[in-house]
């Protein structure tokens, strides 16, 4: 009977030590989506200066394809495909400063229509996405994998031409600072990061019990900055990289360059601040979370232990 109680003790003290062991190294895998990221950054204005150098990679030769991918699903108005003024004055800048450029509007309509058609493995799961703008975030994804050319958000503009960002085979933005963006994102056609994002969104598309996470996690930019670090690490072959373009919007930053921004954030939720505030306080936040799961370890234990000892107690009653 001691034995029994004692491999009891042994199993339940092991299956508590092997929850924590897990929640932490689901707690790293989460941080270190706001660590130092893989692959090289430059700055827009590096880019400009490269451009003009004719040095990006030592070749004449661009790989983006003149064509500037808008998404517009009007949720509030489904039948109403027209952009509003301030949106549609993006789209003018970035027309304006880059004539000759094919600029593509992806309706609600058509954004399907191109996913049943060239990508009919994934519509299943595009319909399926708990939030509208997870349709977007994936069908950017697809649209640079299948066509290439530059991504751009709604709300951001063209400050200048883009044509010195054709150079670069894929690239991301990123603000200096927590995980990447996907506002704005470029790249040849079916590019291996473009082919691992799409390949890999499936295998990612879960509900989590906040609105924020599913959506950042499942489709968005924590999705995007888990499978850019990934592409690295597993990277093989010795075609140019990816690179980031730093788009530091905090005080004290380099001016842009290319783009302007007139705010927009139309899919945040409820819980959007409260992932602001931990973004902002993520040394404090790791800290606690890691506490609590220390706490929670020991409390498992402790409960093991005691209920090792009441069954061993009432098996010795039942025997007297």
């Amino acid at each position: 009977m001691q034995v029994k109680r004692g491999l009891r003790f042994w199993l339940a003290t092991t299956a508590g030590v092997l929850a924590a062991l897990y929640l932490i190294s689901r707690i790293v895998s989460f941080v270190h989506i706001f660590g130092e990221h893989a692959g090289r950054v430059v700055t827009q204005d590096e880019v400009l200066e490269a451009y003009e150098s004719r040095q990006p990679f030592g070749r004449e030769t661009a790989f983006v394809p003149r064509i500037v991918h808008r998404i517009f699903h009007n949720w509030r108005d489904p039948g109403n495909e027209a952009l509003p003024e301030i949106w549609d004055e993006n789209r003018r800048s970035c027309v304006e400063v880059n004539p000759g450029w094919e600029s593509w509007l992806w309706t609600t309509k058509t954004s399907r229509e191109f996913v049943e058609k060239q990508y009919p493995w994934f519509l299943s799961t595009y319909d399926d996405f708990k939030f509208p703008i997870q349709r977007i975030d994936s069908l950017r994804y697809f649209l640079l994998r299948h066509y290439g050319g530059v991504y751009m958000d709604a709300d951001n503009g063209c400050k200048a031409s883009l044509e010195p960002l054709r150079y670069y085979p894929a690239w991301v933005v990123d603000g200096g600072h927590g995980a990447l963006s996907n506002d704005i994102l470029a790249g040849e056609p079916e590019h291996p990061y473009w082919i691992l994002m799409t390949d890999s969104l499936i295998s990612y598309a879960w509900n989590y019990p906040l609105p924020y996470i599913t959506i950042s996690y499942a489709t968005g930019q924590w999705y995007e900055t888990e499978i850019w670090n990934k592409y690295f690490r597993e990277k093989v072959d010795d075609r140019p990289e990816p690179v980031r373009i730093l788009t530091d919007g905090r005080p004290g930053a380099a001016e842009p360059v290319f783009f302007t921004y007139s705010g927009g954030e139309t899919w945040h939720n409820w819980d959007n601040r409260m992932f602001g505030w931990i973004g902002s306080n993520l040394l404090f936040f790791i800290v606690i979370v890691a506490g609590n799961v220390v706490i929670l370890s020991m409390a498992c234990v402790a409960i093991a232990y005691r209920l090792n000892r009441w069954l061993g107690r009432d098996q010795r009653l039942v025997k007297y």
